[in-house]
């Protein structure tokens, strides 16, 4: 099954683990089954930045097929970083926002996340909320999901070497689609995110035509 995410929600937040890189991926998969042109805001506190690095250019370039301007902000912490990501999501122009923030300070409360969203909403700019080793508070986020990296697919050319990488996606809290866990991967040839349930072969019965993760994603 497939999923595009053309028709996301303003804001979608994304949980993973300090020692799993499984939600970046997860998010520029999303990025490129979006097919929107301008330069992608990123927005980094400083304990994301010391624990899990600076985004790559030439790493984004290669998982979206194509150059992309990438604006990148430094914040001294998650205050600053809000503030930042609310000042980007006023600029229309933007294709989309991502917002890094380590764990769950004071200033990450249901108040932020419901201005980020208003401002998400009213410039049509998306944006993923990435969340590092925090459980997950109140948020007026639609979709929020859990992230972690699965087995990868064997490499066509090296047997030594991973092939196509593939993550455990878990929507525990929607307002648009029935929760569920998927392995997720991403098809760069369609441009969009592959999601198969866990158990390709399990039971079918009563609620087997309810939302699928299509839904959860924006695609129809």
């Amino acid at each position: 099954m497939t999923a595009s995410s053309s028709r996301l929600p303003p804001v979608t937040e994304v949980l993973a683990s300090s020692q799993d890189g499984a939600a970046t991926g997860f998010v520029l998969a999303q990025l490129d089954a979006m097919g929107r042109e301008g330069p992608i805001l990123w927005v980094q506190d400083r304990l994301s930045m010391q624990e899990g690095g600076l985004p790559c250019l030439q790493g984004v370039a290669e998982v979206l097929g194509r150059q992309v301007p990438l604006l990148h902000v430094a914040a001294k912490d998650a205050a600053q970083a809000l503030w930042a990501m609310e000042e980007g999501l006023e600029c229309a122009a933007l294709s989309a926002v991502i917002g890094e923030v380590w764990g769950a300070p004071r200033a990450l409360d249901f108040t932020a996340t419901k201005r980020l969203s208003l401002r998400a909403a009213r410039s049509g700019v998306p944006l993923w909320l990435l969340r590092t080793d925090a459980a997950p508070g109140l948020s007026v986020a639609p979709d929020r999901w859990r992230l972690a990296s699965a087995p990868s697919a064997a490499h066509p050319l090296d047997a030594e070497a991973p092939g196509r990488a593939f993550w455990r996606a878990e929507l525990f809290r929607s307002r648009r689609a029935r929760p569920g866990a998927w392995v997720a991967c991403h098809d760069r040839a369609a441009h969009c995110l592959d999601l198969a349930a866990p158990l390709r072969d399990g039971p079918v019965g009563e609620g087997a035509d309810r939302p699928g993760p299509d839904r959860a994603l924006g695609g129809g």
